[in-house]
């Protein structure tokens, strides 16, 4: 059977890096399970050449497992092994703008775009669209948004994008961020400033391409300054395919609590806002949310999300997303359905 190898891209942050490798095989058996059923045989790491890879066999790569291979969170290349050699072979990227727009921003606190990427492909690897990887435009909300990095993802990979966030000053600091960039990069765009039920908005149409643009194609990104507990108000229900979430991590940066309060405790939060995710969530849709397991366990986190109405993802490799941030965060990934019936 044809083998292959898959290149990590290297990492700034060397402990994001030491475990990427092992992430990206969760990430992959993922997408075994809900899209290539089978595709991928026996994936694995292995040194060649003083570099690692992830190394597969498969009988063919379809389009379609072309096309995830492509834009796994830490795919840098692929090659074809031939007879000790690497093959290079084109990728299917679904990025639809410059890389900069994930990697531009610096700020203290900013999650790593490589694992936000991750985040969001594993939650629509969940979903009953994941099949539609290459086909549709996915619509994603970040309840939690800060400055934008789950938007700015979601946006590059030409999905529609909405995000909720309670600090006026990360709404404000997002808010200059992409109308410059927008105009930077000479994009034909619109923007909208206003307010939904009570509290400031911004939208923007983006268009991929100007004869697009004209002809009324254009992406979505709209970003609400709001309590998180109102991402169902401030957004019509059952509207998102994806609700993606960095939760705050508790232990070392305390957290902004629902309605704005100071709170040390995440879990409290989850409580009361995984009901109103829910409801933004279309069924067959799919929530995922990035965890310090120092604040919950993991088992508390899935059974929290059970109480609202969600179905946690518990197969095997949605338990091997856990890797560590700093010594005060150990971080793990949580992923449940909403039921279609």
């Amino acid at each position: 059977m044809p083998e292959y190898a898959l290149l990590v891209s290297p990492s700034a942050n060397r402990v994001y890096a030491d475990a990427a490798a092992g992430l990206t095989l969760a990430e992959l058996a993922v997408f075994g399970e809900g899209v290539l059923r089978g595709a991928i045989d026996a994936p694995r790491v292995e040194t060649l050449g003083s570099v690692r890879y992830l190394v597969f066999s498969a009988e063919e790569l379809s389009g379609r497992a072309l096309s995830v291979l492509s834009n796994l969170s830490s795919t840098f290349a692929l090659f074809a092994l031939s007879g000790g050699r690497l093959e290079p072979l084109d990728l299917r990227r679904l990025d639809r703008f410059d890389s900069d727009l994930v990697s531009i921003q610096r700020y203290a606190g900013k999650t790593n775009e490589t694992f936000t990427k991750l985040l969001l492909n594993v939650t629509l690897a969940s979903s009953a669209f994941a099949r539609e990887l290459s086909e549709r435009t996915f619509t994603v909300l970040d309840p939690l948004c800060g400055r934008g990095t789950t938007l700015n993802q979601a946006l590059l990979y030409g999905f529609d994008a909405a995000g909720v966030e309670i600090d006026r000053r990360d709404f404000d600091a997002y808010a200059l961020f992409i109308q410059r960039w927008v105009k930077d990069k000479r994009l034909k765009h619109r923007v909208h400033l206003g307010q939904v039920k009570g509290h400031p908005r911004i939208a923007l149409d983006i268009g991929l391409d100007k004869a697009g643009f004209r002809e009324g194609r254009a992406l979505h990104l709209a970003v609400v300054n709001a309590s998180t507990l109102e991402s169902a108000v401030v957004y019509p229900p059952r509207s998102f395919d994806l609700v993606v979430a960095d939760a705050p991590y508790g232990v070392q940066h305390g957290s902004s609590g629902p309605r704005g309060e100071l709170s040390r405790s995440p879990l409290d939060l989850l409580r009361e806002a995984a009901p109103v995710w829910r409801e933004a969530l279309r069924p067959g849709g799919a929530l995922g949310i990035a965890w310090n397991v120092r604040v919950a366990k993991r088992e508390v986190v899935a059974e929290t999300l059970a109480k609202s109405g969600l179905e946690p993802c518990d197969s095997p490799p949605y338990h091997r997303f856990q890797h560590r941030v700093d010594q005060a965060i150990l971080r793990d990934v949580v992923v449940a359905r909403r039921p279609e019936a």
